[in-house]
């Protein structure tokens, strides 16, 4: 058995990580008697953390929100982690997260032992972020936690959801998760009204909040969140047709493509089917397989390929510019 202080942070630990552990299940992974842990979780509130204990044979526990953010329980990697993801942070499409993000980032280098801020001070030194052009509308950081929390705690949201046309609708949802693509968040839910999952663009929601009502997590049609809002993307009534035989194994192509086209062939050439927004993306996305390629439809992308090869040919012609390797 690991020394009372040791153990009183290993709990810790523990009820930072998961919303809620039934008693006999949190004894366990402590390696203690349901009474040792209940003189645990006493330290614990001694020390100014909020422990709610749910009574009862079904009983548990969790760790409550406080007045004041009590100091979290961290090892080396998670870390070393949390100080990469809030460097990435700094250049965020959530409205007002940048700043929040470089004054969280200074609080937690400040209190890295020597030997983790030598990492992270080399990571930030070595790392160049490249500002993103044309990016698309922030998402409001309030909806963006509320979202989360209900996630989080199997928790009814009510939203007012802007379509793409403008249309405004009503919307009582059970929200299932949250996916970061691109510069969008999507929040993944399904929708009460509509009797079926839908994908929200969360910079098209508005006045969300959470109604208090509990429920039960329905079983997603897809893999997973993030396969599901790519296939709404790929579904979507907008955009272009695309096709082409690439000469290059199956499997490489899916591996370099991921979920945004469908891939179905053999060891030597595969068929790319997917649906693009625009050109230019289905143009890049052929491109970055590094193979052969014929048989492109629509007729409209075959001319665009022909003027992006006469660009490209020009420009090896062209004097290198100096400091350009």
């Amino acid at each position: 058995m690991a020394s009372t202080s040791g153990r009183t942070l290993q709990l810790l630990s523990l009820l930072q990580g998961q919303r809620y552990w039934p008693g006999p299940e949190l004894a366990g992974r402590l390696e203690v008697s349901v009474r040792t842990l209940r003189r645990d979780v006493e330290r614990l509130r001694a020390l100014g953390y909020p422990v709610r204990a749910q009574p009862g044979v079904d009983g548990g526990y969790q760790l409550g929100a406080g007045a004041v953010l009590p100091p979290l329980v961290l090892d080396d990697g998670e870390a070393v982690a949390l100080a990469i993801g809030l460097q990435a942070a700094t250049s965020s499409a959530v409205e007002g997260m940048a700043e929040s993000a470089v004054r969280a980032l200074t609080k937690v280098v400040q209190v890295l032992p020597p030997r983790l801020r030598r990492q992270v001070d080399a990571l930030r030194a070595m790392t160049v972020p490249a500002a993103w052009e044309g990016a698309g509308p922030q998402v409001d950081p309030a909806a963006l936690t509320a979202a989360a929390s209900a996630c989080r705690n199997d928790e009814r949201l009510e939203l007012a959801y802007v379509a793409a046309d403008g249309r405004r609708s009503d919307r009582t949802v059970e929200p299932h998760r949250l996916v970061n693509l691109g510069r969008r968040w999507y929040l993944v839910a399904y929708d009460l009204s509509r009797a079926d999952w839908r994908v929200f663009r969360l910079d098209r929601v508005e006045q969300l909040h959470a109604d208090g009502t509990r429920f039960r997590q329905r079983t997603l049609p897809a893999e997973d969140a993030v396969a599901f809002v790519r296939r709404g993307i790929n579904e979507g009534p907008a955009g272009w047709e695309v096709s082409a035989v690439v000469h290059a194994p199956v499997d490489q192509v899916r591996a370099r493509l991921g979920g945004w086209a469908q891939v179905e062939g053999d060891a030597e050439r595969c068929t790319v089917t997917m649906r693009s927004v625009s050109l230019d993306w289905a143009a890049l996305a052929l491109g970055s397989t590094g193979a052969e390629l014929e048989a492109v439809t629509p007729p409209e992308l075959l001319t665009h390929l022909v003027a992006w090869a006469g660009r490209f040919s020009r420009a090896t012609s062209a004097p290198v510019a100096r400091g350009v390797a």
